[in-house]
């Protein structure tokens, strides 16, 4: 283990709500953390360390700005600890020639996981019916609406990178046929490519949504995409909020042009919209997909190892390509 002399200088990016989870860190590196320091501004803090960060950690989605790079002229790395990365300014970091880190694949298996729950939960309605219970409606009203069953279903992915992968790989079993969309065709996978995700759409009976937030996918499950999928089609989104033009979702569930939805994600986090709240066919989460505790062990081995290659001069674990 490193003396404190000796440990490299990496500076903690994040919002007040968000804690600092991964402990071990503290074993290895020298942690600067401008909350930690209240007597100063966080402008201050970072011109004050400027010349001695090399690296910088942004947990969870805290937005790192260009104006917060400006303030590190000798930062060459960013490490990320989501994900996602559309919170990172990455158009600064590409010109800059700064390094970008995710999370890489420690959050794949517990994602995928959560999404084929919400997936079954929105087709047996599982949630649906527990409130039925709860709410002493079953001696009532007597048996429960029919639910719709997983085995057979088309299922259309958008984006097959790491979780989506995972995704594809559970449902398989069940006897759903499976089918994606993403950036580029992938050279070594047998399943349909779509080369759009409305003829994607159009094709299946389930959309499942766990591709990265860009410029070009903002939206891109807007009203064309939903009027494709059709009134029977399920809509399951762990990846962003903002990958759905939320507005035109609520349209098409209230008016029942969808047959459900499963949402971990939303435009506005931590608001919902209200007409989501009263829909039996839509089960909703508070953007917890990959949150276990398995998966921060996971993450913190990432994060410590792409840390000690970068300081050491060796390969990455998990970059991010900045095109």
């Amino acid at each position: 283990m490193p003396t404190e002399e000796e440990r490299p200088v990496v500076l903690i990016h994040r919002i007040p709500a968000l804690k600092q989870p991964l402990a071990s860190l503290s074993e290895r590196f020298t942690l600067l953390d401008p909350l930690l320091h209240s007597a100063d501004s966080t402008h201050s803090f970072l011109s004050r360390h400027a010349s001695s960060v090399r690296a910088i950690l942004c947990l969870g989605a805290s937005p790192l700005t260009s104006d917060t790079l400006s303030l590190l002229p000798a930062l060459e790395i960013v490490v990320g600890s989501s994900a996602g990365i559309d919170h990172v300014d990455l158009q600064e970091c590409r010109r800059r020639g700064i390094l970008v880190t995710n999370a890489g694949n420690a959050f794949s298996e517990d994602g995928a996981d959560y999404v084929v729950g919400l997936l079954i939960d929105v087709l047996r309605r599982v949630s649906s019916s527990d409130r039925f219970v709860r709410n002493g409606l079953w001696p009532e009203h007597g048996a429960y609406p029919l639910g719709s069953t997983l085995g057979g279903k088309r299922v259309g992915i958008v984006g097959l990178g790491s979780i989506g992968s995972e995704v594809a790989k559970r449902l398989v079993p069940f006897g759903c046929s499976i089918a994606y969309t993403s950036r580029k065709k992938k050279p070594c996978v047998s399943y349909p490519f779509y080369a759009n995700v409305s003829g994607l759409a159009a094709d299946s009976d389930v959309l499942i949504v766990c591709c990265a937030l860009t410029e070009e996918t903002h939206h891109m499950i807007n009203k064309d995409v939903m009027t494709a999928l059709g009134k029977e089609g399920v809509i399951i989104n762990v990846g962003r909020g903002a990958l759905i033009d939320e507005k035109e979702l609520v349209h098409f569930l209230v008016r029942g042009k969808l047959g459900g939805a499963g949402l971990d994600v939303f435009e506005d986090e931590p608001h919902v919209p209200k007409e989501l709240l009263t829909l039996d066919n839509v089960v909703l989460s508070p953007h917890v997909a990959v949150v276990t505790a398995e998966s921060f062990a996971a993450l913190e081995q990432v994060v410590i190892g792409n840390l000690e290659a970068f300081f050491s001069n060796k390969p990455l674990l998990s970059p991010v390509k900045l095109e």
